[in-house]
């Protein structure tokens, strides 16, 4: 039952409509209105004119005029009322709005035309007693009134004309169906057909649009009143033997009506789906538009509009370059919060954290760059206060993990319009002093400018450098603590740069794991390893299975086992001779796709280290989560040794953990003679460090060799591969 009231209420036109709806319907009822009302001017002119032609070429203008008053009156408030119309649309459409001065004619004429109906209803002798005449006299003195009203309303100077049109609109309807019925009915007297009502009744309620309920009760009026009217004339008629409405008119009627109910219905659902549509559409790109330029997390701008309002800003005259100031804020530790709490409450701090910062510099330029990271355009004075006000209301907000908040700022120089560039300098900045816990605000100087221009350097020139052969392979030996003979090496990548002269690997390896080119320099090294392998085996030389380090962004941005696979085939490399690393955070990091990565590589043959042991916070979950075959326990272990009396029991235990595990265990940094005889006392199979060798190019650790200074394996040694 609810349902089928639901369906009747729409299909009567008495559903719900949202604004956007309701003005499209006024719009196009306004639209519809301005055809009408021209159609109607031209149609009055020529009807008018013919008829005045008529009176005054016939020679009894006195007795044609007394005929012809009653529908000059009619045609004078029609074409009043067309007028108006039309300039009530122009108005809403905003064309042409001195126009409304012509307002006054419609006044005029419709003062007129009330006098004159005055007239004809109250004081002249003799008055008409066909009530149709009476009613529509009536009707004509009081659509005249509310004309002059009209008319006058669109004289004063409104912005809002909405429910003045809506009003002329329902006054013109009304005129038009009254024009229509009352010369329809003069017409059915003469014997001749009711063309006139059947066209207006059609141009009022199928031109414009009305909800269906509305639609129905004023058609339905208007027929009930034209064919009551008719048999009335019929009834008169009769009396003196003319026929009267026949059962064929009254059914035709019938049809009309029904057809014209359709019409109304079917006109109104259509104009309603087409709004319904547009407003969707409408909706959609109001939803685009937004998030073109807001960030969907926090709802602050993003970084889309604010490179273009930064760019626009600085171009302005009257903007004071000299007093702008990029800041490149970042909230540090926010990703302890979010495995803390979660994502929804890191999100939700993080967008309480973007509206503090825009209270904070109110009329600034702020936008979100990305994570935890925001940027800000604003005037350098007092910016110093509002980051300590931002840094204040974000410990405030903080729970039991410690946040803190760095900030870089970047001065942009003269005639410097680019936001990208000043926002990678600010972030340069801030970045310098992540870490430093006392340190939470740095300008962009000369110091890290030059840092800036390298890293810039690298990252262009990264391509080039592996075209070119400037990234070389330098290995460092790994020795037995059984022999102190080498059983292995580490391949370490080295840039020889022709600008800069050699590079080393903390200044570029950083740089492009952060812009994502790391897994180029991988590539390269492995392939070189590969064709310093073949080259040893064709040429009688010894070579220890070499380790290589894979770094964690190299199972996302390419296959790395896929190539790894590829250049081992192409160079013949036994799996054995080569040893993959794998660091402890990347591990922490990558858990989605990094286990069945690794057991790709342990089916192929190759052996997986642990590199960096004790280094994170999760090394013991790591342990117990993957198998490893070597174990390389971190540098820093070593660094108290002879001072630390806590060195030596953990280094035992872990090497004891590692014979637990079935693990080789390796320690790197050993320096000293008396570092290797401990590691050797506690059972540690292998060690790497200065004491053995620096990283040194092959053709240096092959001369070393030679003169007996460094001694490899015999299971490495030719003949024995």
């Amino acid at each position: 039952m609810k349902k089928i009231a639901e369906a009747l209420r729409n299909w009567l036109g008495l559903d719900y409509q949202t604004a956007y709806v309701r003005d499209y319907f006024y719009t196009s009822n306004m639209r519809a209105a301005t055809y009408m009302s021209v159609v109607y001017i031209a149609l009055e002119l020529w009807v008018t004119l013919r008829m005045l032609r008529t009176i005054f070429l016939n020679g009894r203008q006195s007795e044609l005029l007394a005929r012809t008053e009653h529908y000059l009156a009619n045609y004078a408030v029609l074409f009043s009322a067309a007028v108006l119309m039309l300039l009530y649309a122009l108005r809403f459409f905003k064309r042409s709005p001195r126009l409304r001065l012509i307002a006054l004619l419609p006044g005029v004429l419709c003062t007129l035309t009330a006098f004159f109906e005055v007239w004809i209803l109250f004081l002249r002798s003799g008055a008409r007693s066909d009530s149709r005449t009476r009613i529509n006299d009536t009707v004509l003195l009081a659509a005249s009134l509310l004309l002059i009203l009209l008319s006058g309303l669109l004289l004063i100077r409104r912005k809002d004309v909405r429910k003045h049109s809506i009003a002329m609109i329902w006054v013109f309807a009304v005129i038009g169906i009254n024009f229509g019925m009352y010369l329809s009915s003069s017409a059915y007297e003469r014997g001749e057909q009711v063309f006139a009502f059947l066209t207006m009744i059609m141009f009022v309620l199928c031109l414009l649009t009305w909800r269906p309920v509305i639609g129905i009760s004023v058609l339905t009026l208007s027929y009930i009143l034209f064919f009551g009217e008719l048999n009335h004339k019929v009834a008169f008629n009769n009396a003196a033997g003319l026929p009267g409405v026949s059962e064929s008119t009254t059914i035709n009627g019938f049809t009309l009506w029904i057809s014209m109910v359709m019409i109304c219905i079917a006109n109104y659902r259509k104009v309603r789906a087409q709004a319904l549509k547009d407003e969707h559409l409408e909706k959609v790109n109001a939803h685009l538009s937004e998030i073109s330029v807001r960030d969907e997390l926090t709802g602050i701008h993003n970084m889309f509009y604010f490179r273009t309002e930064a760019e626009k800003l600085l171009n302005y005259v009257t903007t004071d370059r000299d007093s702008v100031v990029y800041l490149f804020l970042d909230i540090e530790n926010f990703r302890s919060y979010n495995e803390k709490y979660g994502f929804q409450e890191g999100s939700a701090l993080l967008t309480k954290i973007a509206g503090i910062i825009e209270k904070a510099f109110r009329g600034s330029l702020v936008s979100r760059f990305s994570d935890d990271h925001f940027v800000v355009l604003t005037r350098e004075d007092g910016c110093t206060e509002s980051v300590a006000a931002v840094s204040e209301e974000i410990r405030k907000a903080q729970r039991e993990v410690q946040l803190s908040l760095k900030c870089g700022a970047y001065k942009p120089s003269d005639g410097e319009t680019d936001p990208s560039l000043a926002c990678d300098r600010a972030r340069f900045a801030c970045n310098s002093i992540k870490k430093h816990f006392r340190r939470t605000f740095r300008y962009y100087d000369k110091s890290l400018e030059d840092r800036f221009q390298l890293k810039a350097y690298i990252v262009n020139h990264i391509d080039a450098a592996i075209e070119h052969g400037d990234i070389k392979v330098y290995y460092q030996p790994v020795v037995s603590t059984a022999d102190g003979c080498i059983c292995g090496l580490e391949a370490l990548a080295r840039w020889e740069d022709p600008t800069y002269g050699l590079l080393p690997p903390g200044t570029f390896i950083e740089i492009l794991e952060e812009y994502r080119q790391i897994y180029k320099l991988d590539r390269c090294i492995i392939e070189q390893v590969c064709r310093d392998y073949r080259e040893a085996a064709d040429s009688g030389e010894p070579f220890a299975p070499v380790s290589l380090n894979f770094s964690r962004l190299d199972f996302e941005l390419c296959d790395i086992v896929g190539d790894l696979t590829q250049l081992v085939r192409k160079y013949s490399v036994p799996p054995e001779y080569l040893d993959i690393e794998i660091t402890e955070s990347a591990l922490s990091d990558q858990q989605e796709f990094l286990p069945d990565a690794l057991r790709s590589l342990r089916r192929n043959g190759y052996k997986i280290w642990l590199d960096d042991f004790g280094s994170g916070y999760s090394s013991l979950n790591v342990l117990k989560d993957y198998h490893f075959d070597v174990l390389k326990i971190d540098m820093n272990f070593l660094s108290g040794f002879g001072s630390n009396e806590k060195t030596m029991p953990i280094l035992s235990n872990i090497i004891l953990l590692t014979k637990e595990l079935h693990m080789i265990s390796l320690t790197e940094g050993v320096e000293t003679k008396e570092q290797f005889a401990f590691l050797r006392s506690i059972g540690c199979d292998r060690a790497q460090g200065y004491l053995f060798s620096r990283p040194v190019p092959l053709k240096e650790l092959r001369a070393e060799i030679r003169t007996g200074r460094i001694s490899v394996s015999p299971e490495f040694m030719p003949g024995k591969s």
